[in-house]
Parts: structure tokens; sequence; C-alpha cells
């Protein structure tokens, strides 16, 4: 492929393999860790409108990850937005989520059914702090899984204030840190798990690692601990038993059923696509209520666990679990 625009850095939105890529500067360096410094990647400003083949098109933010975008393209008047992945509530790791009105509005239907409405997130980190401070006053390391890139360091950042310990990640994690902290983004102060000698006392740590790292050598280092799993799939009773963990905490980088309706419905689109996840029971709900809704099929082939394919295997899963 000559071109890519790209939504975001995620596996499942930015492959390897165009001439070119055009993405949103805010994400710059993610999508270079992630593509690899021979990418030819082109930077966007949000907002700045630039012209291919007589199609104006323009990134705006989309909530989701750092750099994440929706996509919108006009021409000749028609004007349609890709969303991307998104979601409505801001937090401090990305630029928070703008309304784009346009004729046709592409959307995500990740958590597309009613029963998915989610929590404030300071609630969310509260509780996950409280856990942690549980566990530390028992000698126990916690052990946080939460997906590599966007997850993990919107963790970090909610929980840097009033630590009640010293915070360590698995090295899928820690390169990515390294992006959002040089783009500006406040986290939590982190050590690679992998750094620290044999004997270290683990028992007031929290440790974030990504999914793959569950069951793993990699965590006979820890000794004692707990394990959580961040997720908006914790929302469902027995989510957290499929995934073996102690504890879910229901916190995700997408939209819930409500802010996914309020969004269409701002829009104002006359017409909308609806692609990723719950796709037949949203379009079905849209119909009913009077909108031109249709399905459409895309290459897209995430799983259940919304695990950003980039992530697994992870390179140094093989180093980390024997030293």
């Amino acid at each position: 492929m000559e071109r890519a625009i790209i939504t975001h850095a995620h596996g499942d939105h930015a492959r390897w393999g165009s001439q070119q890529y055009l993405a949103a500067r805010a994400g710059e360096r993610i999508l270079r860790t992630r593509l690899g410094p021979d990418a030819s990647i082109t930077p966007v400003d949000y907002g700045e409108r630039i012209t291919l083949n007589d199609v104006h098109v323009s990134f705006h933010p989309a909530g989701h990850i750092l750099g994440s975008a929706q996509i919108r393209v006009e021409h000749q008047g028609e004007v349609w937005v890709a969303s991307g992945d998104y979601k409505t509530e801001p937090d401090e790791t990305c630029a928070p989520f703008e309304l784009v009105r346009c004729h046709t509005f592409i959307t995500e239907s990740t958590f597309g059914l009613p029963i998915y409405r989610w929590m404030p997130q300071h609630d969310t980190f509260a509780a996950l702090r409280a856990w942690w401070r549980t566990n530390a006053a028992e000698g126990r390391a916690s052990i946080v899984y939460a997906y590599a890139l966007g997850k993990a360091q919107r963790l970090l950042n909610g929980l840097r204030h009033d630590p009640p310990g010293p915070a360590y990640t698995h090295g899928a994690v820690e390169r990515l840190n390294a992006d959002y902290r040089d783009s500006g983004v406040a986290l939590l102060g982190t050590i690679r798990a992998s750094s620290m000698p044999r004997n270290h006392d683990w028992s007031t740590a929290l440790i974030v690692a990504p999914p793959s790292a569950s069951g793993s050598l990699w965590l006979r280092r820890f000794g004692s601990y707990s394990t959580a799993f961040a997720s908006g799939w914790m929302s469902i009773r027995g989510m957290r038993r499929r995934r073996t963990v102690d504890r879910g905490f229901a916190l995700s980088d997408h939209v819930d059923w409500p802010s996914l309706l309020d969004t269409i419905r701002g829009t104002r689109a006359e017409r909308v696509l609806v692609t990723h996840g719950y796709r037949e029971s949203l379009v079905r709900w849209l119909s009913e209520h009077g909108f031109d809704a249709r399905v459409v099929a895309s290459a897209w082939k995430g799983e259940l666990d919304d695990t950003d394919p980039a992530d697994e295997p992870m390179p140094e899963a093989s180093d980390e679990a024997s030293a």
C-alpha cells in the first residue's frame, strides 16, 4: 500500500508494509516505536487540513490513547468521519475527544451493548489504590495486567498521587512509558522489574505488566502476590474467573453504551456505519430508533480481550523469564 492514514498506534490499526504513513503528531513517538525507525511517517497537527487528490483530510482527537485521532474526510461538501477507537471521558494521557459533525459517521462498537456502563475513572483509581494498599500492608506484591500501550500509562498517570509503594513494569510497558514521558505525559515513577536483583523486596510494590505475562515464568521473582486485570471487560461477571485473576477493575479506553449513543447523536450524521465489536446489536438498536445504520465488515481480527497484537509475543519475554 502506498499510503496509510493511521488513527492510532495499536497493532490492529497500525500495520507495517505501507510506503508512507499519515498520523497525528501527538502520537508520532509511539508510532515510530511500533513501526520502526525506518518508517516514513508524516505527522499532522490536530485540526490541520491537508489535501490528497482533491480530498480534504484532517485529524481530530479521539481520546483513546496518546495521539489517537478521528479522521475527517471532505470532498465536494460531503463529510465523512472515521472514529477509530475512542472514548469521551477525558484523561490526562491524551487530548480529549472532539465531537465532529458529519454526513456519515464510521464508528467502533467494541462495547456496543447496554450492559457496558463505566464508573467515573476517579472511583476506579481509588479502588485500585485501596487494593494496592491492602496488599502492601499484608506483604504481597500487587500485579496489574494492562495493555502495554495506553492502558498501562493511564493507570500510571491515575495512580501517581499518594502511592502505597514503589512501581515497577514489564519491559513491554516501560519502553512505551518513555514515549509518553517524552511527550509530556506525567506518570508515576517506574523501574523495569528485570533490572532488580534476585533478592529484591517486592512486598509493597505495584507491578504493571501486559496480559501475556500472566502465568509466565517472569512472575516467579515476585514471591507472594495478588493479581488484577484492568479492562472494560472486567465489568462482566465471570470475566475475572476467565482471566484467573484476584480482582478486576473496569477501566476502558473505549466509549460505553451511553457515550456511544450520545456521540452518534452529536455528530448529526445522516448515515452511521458500524465496525468492530458488537456491530449487529448496535445497528439493530439504531435502526429501530430511526437511524440509517449499517454493518461494515473490516479486516480487524481483534480478540474479546482487546489485546493489542503488537504486544504478544513480547520481544523480551524469554530474557525476562530467565533473569
